[in-house]
């Protein structure tokens, strides 16, 4: 999806201290063999600070950071993976309450780890759909902190990160702007996170772990349809990068960075990096390595990285890529046109 004249005004990000995962070997969470199999450093632990209390610091930094008010929104677009709150609530709610007030359109997207990626399409539409529409304020956050699932085992590659993101996204001049973002569904692969679970009851309301290593790994063991479809993720990931560099008007050569999912290091330089002939370097692994898989704000967290520390700066463009279940790959392409104001 092209989207011109679309503009980053602010991005704002939490992130709760960070735990090495020697801390997490010592005290038997982590398996040792993991340490050197995958390379990740540590994780982002929160404690029992909830995710929306999260969001709203992370939103609150998005607008004080794009000195506009907010009021002025005319979307709020929430993403999260895991449970919010009370079943029944909407955390979107919270921040209208805390931060935006009432009268604009607030929804949630449960789009997996590609929320925030689902939440600048729809934006982009929305806002441009009516004149008058200006701005719309796009979070993500997670606390993976809770019963029932296991940060340090919740995947084949990854360990769970919590922390918040939000994206100011506005048709008013910012400090970077949405090139394209572009979305493609793997149907086939479809039971990939599922596994061989039964729809209903659903497993939280019996008290059951969530644990995709355990789905995933019995997808592969049985060589079901899902696994084998699974073989097609690098050639649909291609098709899809190459569809968003063209909607943007550039190359892979023109591509400063490269962000990926909080994964191992031979996910992000096999699926990714790989692909293209792209350097390790260029990726933003060592720094995510660190966080955690933090649901739908790696990216955001990494970009903001890249940003404050002059990693990026004006007339660079970056690459950001994730994976969702469904199988879902998103990517979008942002050009930083100035350095911020918050970074100067």
């Amino acid at each position: 999806m092209r989207t011109p004249d679309m503009f980053i005004g602010a991005i704002g990000t939490f992130l709760p201290p960070l735990v090495s995962v020697e801390w997490a070997v010592e005290r038997g969470l982590y398996p040792a063999e993991d340490v050197e199999a995958h390379e990740l450093g540590g994780t982002a632990i929160a404690g029992d600070l909830p995710a929306p209390e999260m969001a709203l610091r992370a939103a609150q930094q998005a607008v004080t950071r794009w000195g506009g008010s907010p009021t002025e929104f005319d979307l709020l677009l929430y993403a999260s993976t895991w449970h919010q709150g009370p079943d029944g609530w909407p955390p979107q709610s919270y921040l209208q309450r805390h931060l935006v007030g009432g009268d604009l359109l607030a929804l949630e997207i449960r789009q997996g780890c590609n929320g925030l990626f689902s939440a600048m399409e729809l934006a982009s539409s929305h806002l441009a759909a009516v004149q008058e529409r200006g701005s719309a304020l796009l979070v993500a956050a997670d606390n993976y902190g809770t019963p029932l699932i296991d940060r340090w085992r919740m995947g084949p590659g990854f360990i769970g990160g919590d922390a918040a993101s939000a994206v100011v996204l506005t048709k008013k001049p910012g400090f970077a702007r949405l090139r394209s973002v572009c979305s493609r569904t793997m149907t086939a692969a479809e039971s990939l996170h599922r596994g061989a679970e039964p729809l209903f009851p659903p497993s939280i309301t019996l008290g059951r772990p969530t644990d995709f290593s355990a789905r995933i790994g019995q997808q592969f063991a049985t060589r079901s349809p899902a696994s084998l479809a699974m073989a097609e993720v690098g050639e649909q990931t291609t098709k899809l990068v190459d569809q968003a560099l063209a909607e943007a008007g550039i190359g892979i050569g023109d591509i400063t960075r490269v962000s990926f999912m909080n994964y191992s290091r031979e996910v992000v330089e096999q699926r990714v990096m790989a692909s293209w002939g792209l350097p390790m370097s260029r990726s933003t692994w060592d720094y995510g390595r660190t966080l955690g898989h933090c649901g739908a704000s790696d990216t955001i967290l990494s970009f903001d990285h890249l940003v404050r520390t002059g990693e990026l700066g004006p007339g660079d463009h970056i690459l950001m890529l994730g994976t969702a279940p469904g199988v879902v790959l998103s990517c979008v392409v942002v050009e930083v046109l100035e350095s911020p104001s918050w970074v100067r």
